[in-house]
């Protein structure tokens, strides 16, 4: 693979030879947003595809290149400092895509727009002792050649501009005599072999986006168009050999979400097995929400968490819900209601008879409370003031997301006053959260495929994988906001801050079989103690 040469690489050259590449370039550092410092392993990355782009004797063209690196790892500030390095090299042409619309509208925020708090370049943007516009545009015809003109667009619409569409149509011979950079995001969408479980025509639309994507790649005569993937699922694995023999030589750097933990950039995930019914796990869930804010209160953070509670169905079946309740059903619009309800009649009671619940985190929460001499009365008036209808928010179909993209990408504002979203599958992919501290899956069923976890129990890692990106903060002499600070120190009460909870009704074989998703995909560590056992003698016989 690619990424293991340039690894051999630097055995020679040095362990720093790739990210001193990057630093060099100060002209596009300087051009960033300083608001985000360029971490380590984003220069490793950078420097990575500058020596490709400008040494690497092996370089193809038209240039393909493959980033896998972890959810929540910056890959975004990764294109922002591909557009300016492209831009010094000639090219004012570029098209974004993804497959999903809510991805779109995220990044149009990082690239365009200088007011939002992830807007991912410096105030004014300056190469050559030239001030640069980056412009969204819907063609190239006519683009002013001083800016960095970018299409937006999902994969699909983009395949159905150049084949299909009677308006806004774009030809491949329009692109003959343009450098175009084409960056992917998520691209595992892409490809139809990054994952068996997908229907036909599934598969046969990723073939068709797949090339219309290589044919743009290619419309440049001079080979000169560049193509950049970036996901975090790759699947640069053994089992998946189509996908090692495509990227092979593709594939330049690899950061997964293993090293991403271990590296302290993200929240220690938690799992939270209650058995009780589904409305006192959604208050135990609000109860631990408030238990942290009230912490990061009292050490001076500014910390608005939120819970995300998890349906499995948008709407109600055709075949209706049984009068008993279903566990393995529960639907979005229906659970939002009963939560409303909850919360409007909260009283001192509904509290009591949490405190009575066998859960160790919970039981902090109140002895935390208590310590701080919030009484159950004050809790209350909070929980009802935090959670109101108002501060929570539905996002089920289409249209919300559309609408309510705004409140998703700006969770973590302090005028932002969210605190709980209502959703089943509309946030899997292509969101940003760093106050995300607890999931709580209302259902209770399995997914197996052949005695394994099913797509379903691997969508909902990747979920949990979304949440972990960790929240950050500075305190006292920890310095490095966006690193884990209590790893060490797990009494600390610091430490809930650090932590994403996964709760679930009490099912430990669905527990066991989405932790070992979380181990394989790196999201959470192995807990499993191996113990020597000696066996008597009688036994043995």
């Amino acid at each position: 693979m690619l990424y293991e040469k340039f690894n051999n690489h630097k055995d020679f050259a040095g362990a720093d030879v790739f990210k001193n590449k990057a630093t060099e370039k100060t002209d596009i550092l300087k051009n960033l947003n300083p608001a985000f410092s360029v971490r380590e392993y984003q220069k490793e990355a950078l420097g990575r595809f500058y020596y490709y782009v400008e040494e690497y004797h092996q370089k193809q063209k038209p240039i393909h290149l493959m980033f896998n690196m972890a959810t929540g790892s910056g890959k975004t500030l990764i294109m922002a400092a591909n557009l300016l390095y492209f831009y010094q090299k000639g090219y004012r042409n570029f098209i974004f895509f993804t497959r999903l619309g809510n991805i779109i509208q995220k990044t149009k925020a990082n690239f365009l727009d200088s007011n939002s708090k992830k807007y991912l370049f410096a105030d004014k943007i300056t190469l050559g002792g030239q001030e640069i516009k980056i412009k969204e545009v819907n063609n190239f015809e006519g683009v002013n050649d001083d800016d960095i003109n970018i299409i937006f667009s999902t994969t699909a619409l983009l395949h159905s501009r150049f084949n299909f569409a009677r308006e806004n149509i774009l030809t491949y011979e329009d692109f003959a005599d343009k450098k175009i950079v084409l960056i992917a995001d998520e691209a595992h969408n892409l490809s139809a072999e990054t994952n068996g479980k997908i229907s036909k025509t599934e598969a046969e639309d990723r073939r068709n986006w797949e090339n219309t994507v290589m044919r743009i790649l290619n419309a440049n005569s001079q080979k000169d168009n560049v193509l950049l993937e970036f996901t975090a699922t790759a699947r640069l694995e053994q089992e998946y050999p189509e996908i090692l023999e495509k990227y092979k030589d593709k594939a330049i750097y690899r950061y997964d979400l293993k090293e991403y933990r271990l590296d302290g950039f993200s929240k220690d995930v938690r799992t939270l097995q209650i058995n009780a019914p589904i409305m006192e796990r959604a208050l135990s869930a609000v109860i631990i929400s408030q238990y942290r804010r009230k912490v990061a209160e009292k050490h001076k953070i500014a910390l608005k968490p939120v819970v995300m509670f998890k349906a499995n169905r948008v709407s109600i079946p055709k075949e209706g819900i049984s009068k008993e309740h279903n566990p393995q059903i529960v639907v979005s619009s229906i659970f939002k209601e009963l939560f409303h309800k909850l919360i409007s009649e909260l009283g001192e009671k509904h509290l009591k008879q949490q405190t009575a619940i066998n859960d160790p985190t919970l039981q902090k929460a109140f002895q935390f409370f208590k310590s701080q001499k919030i009484s159950l009365a004050d809790l209350v008036l909070e929980i009802k003031s935090d959670f109101a209808p108002e501060k929570c928010l539905t996002v089920d179909e289409d249209k919300d997301l559309e609408q309510k993209q705004i409140l998703l990408n700006s969770l973590e504002d302090q005028s932002n006053e969210i605190r709980a979203i209502f959703a089943t599958e509309k946030l899997n992919e292509g969101w940003d959260v760093l106050n995300l501290f607890d999931i709580v899956r209302l259902y209770n069923s399995r997914s197996i495929v052949s005695n394994k976890p099913g797509p379903a129990t691997v969508q909902e890692a990747q979920l949990i994988g979304r949440g972990a990106r960790y929240y950050p903060f500075t305190l006292g002499e920890f310095t490095d906001a966006y690193r884990r600070k209590f790893d060490t120190d797990t009494q600390n009460e610091l430490r809930i801050l650090e932590q994403l909870y996964y709760h679930s009704v009490t099912n430990p074989r669905y527990i066991q079989e989405l932790e070992s998703v979380l181990v394989r995909e790196g999201i959470m560590p192995s807990r499993t103690v191996q113990k020597e056992i000696k066996i008597k003698s009688d036994f043995k016989n």
